[in-house]
């Protein structure tokens, strides 16, 4: 019997490009395909279905591109798979993943992807997780998995080794919420500053009044205000939004009164086309007056989380919320991220927990009750099918006798 020898064992040939471990009778497949010699584990002992199996591996193997897989380089299939997709992205997703591109090219540009082993992979994974955080490593790991399927699917290698990478678990960052009076009191610190910090403050206020991500912020212009339907329209500008709709928004009081007092404010009435700011990031500003204020750092976002928070005090549904906001997903999103609600508000909604008690009722009122000296209360302990003949219901209270079995003073 003609035997193969493969890594620390020797495989027994039980038929044509088919081998099986005599340790764990294992089936394997060994063929030759492109000039590359393939070893794959079939993952059973079952004769019928490795035979099945190898088949399959055989027919994706007579795919594989025999004229570029020996010379194709990581750097020109990612620079083919970018052009590929970058068409259906947006200018900010294709910048982003040219950057990881890029990274990725410092390890395996020179690489030929058909040379791309398992063993490179993890080496780049172990040299890459301690560099930066889960959610960059994630990304990374995300690009490469999808630069080698794009090779697969061009025949170019025959199974993806990148795949093989775990993604790692991204701590959860907890969200931090001004409240009205650290809101008032950033945005008051922010005018104290130099001018230029006044339109980041106007900024600060459009973010917190109408719940729009920064990006759709900046790229707001007066013709989408409509004072006379009160609404106005998030476009996103060129960039469009993040789910490439715009959507048509109330306009909130609170908003409304901001944007009267601002453009009263301006020199000369504003054409539809001017933008509201003329700035993209206020971050400089907002750090700088929350640390003369002895606020905590706020972001953009967390104006964002604001809005949504204040929202949802208001007990607006959160169908309505995630219709304002932009999400698709009919508040899903809003119920699971933006469902916090503060701590003071927690613990007011608390004393709503009355269960139907009369005295907690009063307590949550703020109703004092008086209590007349020597006075006790009955607690009914019955099981709820007696409570028909139940005294405390009927008004009937003896302090002796048979009817007061089931309650106690």
């Amino acid at each position: 019997m003609k035997t193969q020898t493969a890594t620390n064992q020797t495989l027994h040939r039980v038929g044509h490009c088919l081998y099986r471990s005599p340790v764990s009778q294992i089936y394997y497949a060994i063929l030759k395909r492109a000039g590359k010699q393939i070893k794959r584990s079939l993952k059973t002992a079952d004769a019928a279905l490795a035979k099945r199996r190898l088949t399959e591996l055989q027919s994706k193997a007579a795919g594989i591109n025999r004229s570029e897989s020996g010379k194709l380089t990581f750097r020109e299939l990612a620079a083919r798979w970018l052009a590929a997709v970058g068409a259906s992205m947006k200018i900010s997703s294709y910048k982003r993943q040219s950057y990881v591109v890029n990274v990725l090219n410092a390890f395996y540009g020179p690489l030929v992807v058909r040379g791309i082993s398992k063993a490179n992979v993890e080496q780049w994974a172990a040299a890459r997780k301690p560099a930066v955080e889960a959610r960059t490593f994630n990304y990374d790991r995300q690009t490469l998995i999808r630069v080698l399927d794009y090779a697969v699917r061009d025949g170019l290698i025959l199974d993806n080794p990148a795949r093989i990478v775990k993604r790692l678990r991204q701590p959860k960052h907890k969200v931090v919420i001004p409240n009205r009076e650290q809101f008032l009191q950033m945005v008051a610190a922010m005018r104290c500053l130099r001018t230029r910090a006044l339109e980041g403050a106007n900024l600060c206020e459009f973010l917190a009044y109408g719940g729009c991500r920064l990006g759709e912020a900046i790229a707001m212009r007066w013709g989408d205000i409509n004072f006379t339907q009160k609404t106005f329209t998030v476009t996103g500008g060129e960039l469009g939004t993040k789910n490439h709709e715009a959507r048509v928004v109330p306009l909130f009081p609170a908003l409304e009164q901001f944007l009267v007092a601002l453009q009263a404010s301006l020199p000369q009435p504003p054409s539809p086309a001017d933008r509201l700011f003329t700035l993209t990031t206020t971050r400089t500003a907002m750090n700088n007056a929350c640390t003369n204020a002895g606020l905590p750092h706020f972001t953009h976002h967390s104006l964002r989380h604001f809005f949504c928070s204040n929202a949802i005090e208001a007990g607006i549904d959160f169908k309505a919320i995630a219709g304002w906001l932009g999400h698709k997903d009919g508040g899903l999103l809003v119920a699971r991220t933006y469902g916090h609600l503060r701590d003071e508000h927690s613990a007011a909604m608390a004393l709503r927990m009355t269960f139907g008690m009369k005295e907690a009722q009063n307590v949550a009122a703020g109703v004092k009750v008086p209590k007349i000296a020597g006075e006790r209360v009955p607690r009914c302990f019955r099981p709820w099918p007696s409570c028909g003949s139940c005294p405390l219901r009927s008004g009937r209270f003896r302090s002796g006798g048979r009817g007061d079995r089931g309650w106690r003073w």
